[in-house]
């Protein structure tokens, strides 16, 4: 399971900014979504093979600057308390300050790893200045530049020295139980919806204690297709009996979603689609897992509510257009049906084989149908396609000067091979390598 760092640190001294560099390597992947808000407070990041989450509490900061550690969101301090390693950033030109200190005695009392970065350090990194902060308790201060990139690598390995990576899982079996993972903010239902899938008599729930530290799963059965259900609910066990607490944890939501095959995001009809909606959904579309919506509390609203809640999804999750939306109710045990099958779908899609004649084929009818634009003297040349990867699905197209190709070609690219594959519920990953020209070294 990927390691979780959380960023804490008192307003404005350049979290945000932290947050952007150590989750700036995963920016690409996702620039090209519509819709995608790029104001996120969690994300991936990667030195290497090492793979990890940021959650960036900033997003959760009370608006008050007074008593900040008594004010501190509950979420924060959970957060914090459910991460493996602590980044406390602090302001080198600033200095010390009293909410500095409050921080640090707060973060002594969590027991975990905490790194101390002191940012706006751009040529200071052998400054006096640094002296002051051994004050905090807090170890050895590491000068960054957020805004420069500078020390933030040094920073990232630091906080991970000491989490043990494992190799690569190997790849699934065919008849490897789905790995499904319920998100959604608080209070949308997820409880009620596990409780109402583990009551079914068809649903057969086999007992799987989790340790402290991994996820609880509950491995099940539904119509001969095995799952295994992430906790990110709160599930607790009753005798030999799972039940599900309405709980939300960002961290428990994020690494379930980055060790889901598939992911059903759950929202209320009656609210809408929220801020930490988009978030949520943002982080599943990065780590390009699989998605169904379900849209619970459906038969609470009125048709006009409902024609509002639909142009809010389309307008508000735009970047999960490829993604089956359910209306269902978990309490009535309304709409759970098809919402199986879409999962079935969304997991079948993601790990559909592409065979490389086909794609090629594709690649070559589509430019046939509309040649990519021209960039100056450059006109992009797609010349063979083959697949890259799966769960997501990567399509990786050869040719030269593909640096020119437009995101809105690769938008229609995207659409072609969807429509021929029938993939729904997977987002669908294009990458573009140029071969070299070989006029390029003449002079």
């Amino acid at each position: 399971m990927k390691p979780v760092i959380a960023i804490v640190g008192r307003p404005n001294v350049g979290k945000s900014t932290l947050f952007n560099r150590m989750t700036k390597t995963r920016d690409a992947i996702v620039a090209d979504y519509a819709g995608l808000t790029r104001d996120r407070h969690y994300g991936d990041g990667r030195i290497g093979d090492r793979e990890f989450i940021v959650v960036d509490t900033g997003g959760f900061e009370p608006t008050s600057d007074s008593g900040i550690v008594k004010e501190m969101a509950k979420q924060t301090r959970q957060a914090v308390a459910e991460a493996d390693a602590v980044v406390f950033v602090v302001d080198i030109r600033a200095g010390l300050s009293a909410q500095d200190h409050d921080i640090a005695r707060y973060l002594r009392t969590v027991g975990k790893t905490v790194v101390l970065a002191a940012n706006k350090a751009e040529g200071m990194v052998d400054s006096p200045l640094l002296g002051e902060f051994y004050e905090l308790g807090m170890g050895e201060p590491h000068p960054i530049s957020s805004a420069h990139g500078q020390g933030i690598r040094s920073l990232t390995e630091a906080a991970l020295a000491r989490f043990d990576f494992v190799e690569d899982e190997p790849e699934a079996q065919e008849d490897a139980p789905i790995r499904l993972a319920v998100a959604g903010r608080p209070n949308v239902g997820k409880s009620t919806l596990i409780n109402t899938w583990l009551g079914e008599e068809r649903l057969v729930a086999f007992d799987m204690p989790g340790t402290t530290r991994d996820a609880i799963t509950v491995p099940f059965e539904r119509n001969g297709q095995k799952f295994e259900l992430i906790d990110t609910a709160g599930l607790r066990r009753k005798g030999k009996v799972f039940e599900a607490i309405e709980k939300f944890s960002v961290v428990k939501t994020l690494q379930a979603i980055a060790d889901a095959n598939v992911v059903l995001l759950l929202l209320d009809a009656t609210q809408g689609v929220s801020e930490q909606d988009a978030h949520i959904a943002g982080y599943i579309l990065e780590s390009g897992r699989a998605v169904v919506i379900a849209v619970n509390k459906w038969d609470a609203v009125d048709d006009y509510q409902k024609q509002l809640l639909q142009r809010s999804i389309e307008q508000r999750l735009a970047f999960l257009k490829f993604a089956p939306v359910m209306n269902i109710s978990a309490i009535k045990r309304q709409g759970l049906g098809p919402v199986w099958k879409a999962i079935a779908d969304a997991h079948a899609s993601a790990t559909r084989k592409m065979p490389t004649p086909v794609l090629t084929r594709l690649l070559l009818e589509a430019v046939e149908h509309q040649t990519p634009q021209r960039a100056g003297m450059f006109r992009p040349k797609l010349r063979y396609a083959h697949q890259g990867g799966m769960n997501p699905p990567i399509v990786v197209v050869h040719g030269n000067s593909l640096e020119h190709v437009t995101d809105a070609y690769k938008r229609f690219l995207e659409g072609r091979i969807r429509e021929h594959f029938k993939l729904t519920g997977t987002p669908l990953r294009i990458e573009m390598r140029s071969g070299k020209n070989p006029f390029d070294a003449k002079a």
